[in-house]
């Protein structure tokens, strides 16, 4: 398997399994508008994810992490912003984890998966940790590949707890 060095996030979720580069490579107009309404919030003025108030579909698009083409959270990601000024590829180099960064992280899914990923790769490495992101992502049912967070498998509509 070869990867996308775009999609080694610092903060320990893999790019490739994300809902946001999925509907932007794929075009999924229902999946834009349900990470919308996601990230929005259901409070007026409130998103999810900070200054996410003007969020539409246009925005969602990602080319991964470390790539040019950054979702709007991720240009603003204090985790990201960190690694960068500390000269890590990732969390996992850092003698501070979990840190202020994860603890105020505004996705419980995404703070979950950031629990769980740092200290896999840090033990196992980047391309095993890459190489068992994509595994975990897939139904169990029927095979499908998901996105992190989904709730169902959009082929078999199995419910799943996969993060």
């Amino acid at each position: 398997m070869a990867l996308n060095p775009d999609f080694i996030s610092p903060c320990g979720l893999y790019c490739g399994v994300c809902a946001i580069y999925i509907a932007a490579r794929d075009n999924n107009k229902k999946l834009k508008e349900g990470l919308v309404n996601l990230y929005k919030g259901s409070t007026p003025g409130k998103g999810t994810l900070p200054n996410s108030e003007k969020l539409s579909q246009e925005d969602i698009h990602c080319g991964g992490c470390l790539s040019d083409d950054l979702f709007m959270h991720c240009r603003q990601c204090e985790i990201r912003t960190c690694n960068i000024r500390k000269g890590y590829t990732g969390c996992h180099e850092c003698d501070v984890f979990p840190c202020q960064h994860i603890d105020s992280f505004p996705m419980a899914v995404g703070k979950k998966v950031i629990l769980r990923s740092i200290p896999f790769r840090r033990e196992f490495g980047t391309e095993r940790w890459v190489v068992e992101e994509e595994a975990r992502y897939i139904c169990p049912e029927c095979g499908n590949k998901v996105f992190r967070g989904a709730m169902k498998c959009n082929q078999c509509k199995a419910k799943l707890n996969l993060d």
